[in-house]
């Protein structure tokens, strides 16, 4: 009787295990957004999503633009940038500040391709996708199962050109005027009560908040994407050809994939964008209610106008807290006291 790997798994149908890729997991998604671009690397990390990648914006957003003062002037805005938006509502907390700071990424030129961001575990969960990939490959072919092997390349393709057109899509566009030199600080307003203090030079703040993130796709990238899409679907449907031990290898290396991916992007500390990074300073302080908060920071920075331009307090109070005052029975607040 001859043993083959076929009997292992008698009663065991693998034959829709293609069908994982399929699955609408935002994993690949947020790993775009954390890094702020996609590398060559990137292409051998396969997990379920790959045909969403270029939805990034939509996917990590749901579509809030946050105000947003200048704490050193009385300009009020709102942030656009999809990506750095994602980010400060995984950072914020409900009736909290949290401080974060905007700097010039110093990581070495040799480490700078996109996977040694996001901090230190990060980085390493998510090179351990690429290895299984690469081991995945060399089973397949070691045992001659050739579908298997084709379909496992398929998406590594698929995953390279949703790359190739991700790394055209993000790079920098309109930031504004320079002001080189000029310190920033801004005070965010997230959603759900989570504030954000963000500071650094006024060029690097410009830099992950001004203009969008993303460009539109031009028609030829538009084509690519929908090549890539259809490889997936094609490697859906066909991977039900390679024999039960190769099915198991590729659901195996999706289900994996995709957890250490989801790992990764949870235990990121930072976020990438442009050549920048954005990390969290100290600890995150809670406030009873919105108008504490503000007052104390009109009491530091010594100016009211960029509260009054959120909508935070009125005039009185906040000529009131500039001067150190106590804001109390003697001076009327018509503030939005949350």
């Amino acid at each position: 009787m001859v043993y083959t790997t076929q009997a292992t798994f008698s009663g065991v149908s693998l034959d829709a295990a293609g069908l994982v890729a399929l699955a609408d997991l935002s994993s690949i998604a947020t790993r775009t957004a954390i890094v702020g671009s996609a590398s060559a690397l990137d292409s051998l990390f396969l997990a379920p999503g790959i045909h969403r990648q270029q939805f990034t914006a939509e996917v990590i957003n749901n579509g809030e633009q946050p105000a947003t003062a200048a704490l050193t002037t009385e300009y009020v805005f709102r942030i656009e940038n999809q990506a750095t938006v994602s980010f400060l509502q995984r950072v914020g907390v409900t009736g909290h500040l949290v401080n974060l700071k905007v700097e010039r990424d110093k990581t070495h030129r040799l480490f700078d391709r996109y996977c040694f961001k996001g901090g230190v575990w990060s980085s390493i969960l998510y090179l351990l996708g690429p290895v299984l990939t690469v081991v995945s490959l060399a089973v397949l072919g070691a045992l001659g199962d050739w579908w298997g092997l084709g379909s496992v390349s398929a998406l590594v393709i698929a995953r390279l050109i949703n790359v190739v057109v991700m790394r055209r899509r993000s790079k920098l566009g309109w930031k504004g005027l320079e002001e080189p030199g000029e310190i920033g600080d801004l005070l965010v307003l997230v959603s759900q009560d989570r504030w954000i203090r963000m500071q650094g030079l006024v060029n690097d703040l410009k830099t992950v908040t001004a203009g969008s993130w993303l460009r539109n796709t031009t028609s030829m990238e538009g084509f690519a994407v929908a090549l890539a899409t259809l490889i997936v679907y094609a490697t859906a449907a066909l991977a039900g050809n390679a024999t039960r031990i190769g099915s198991l290898i590729l659901l195996g290396l999706l289900l994996c994939s995709a957890a250490l991916l989801g790992l990764s992007n949870e235990v990121a500390t930072h976020m990438h964008m442009h050549g920048c990074r954005i990390s969290i300073v100290g600890e995150k302080k809670a406030y009873e209610r919105r108008l504490d908060m503000a007052l104390e920071l009109i009491h530091e920075t010594g100016r009211e106008d960029w509260a009054i331009g959120l909508g935070m307090i009125n005039t009185r109070a906040g000529s009131a807290a500039r001067r150190g005052e106590k804001v109390g029975e003697k001076v009327e607040v018509r503030a939005c006291v949350l």
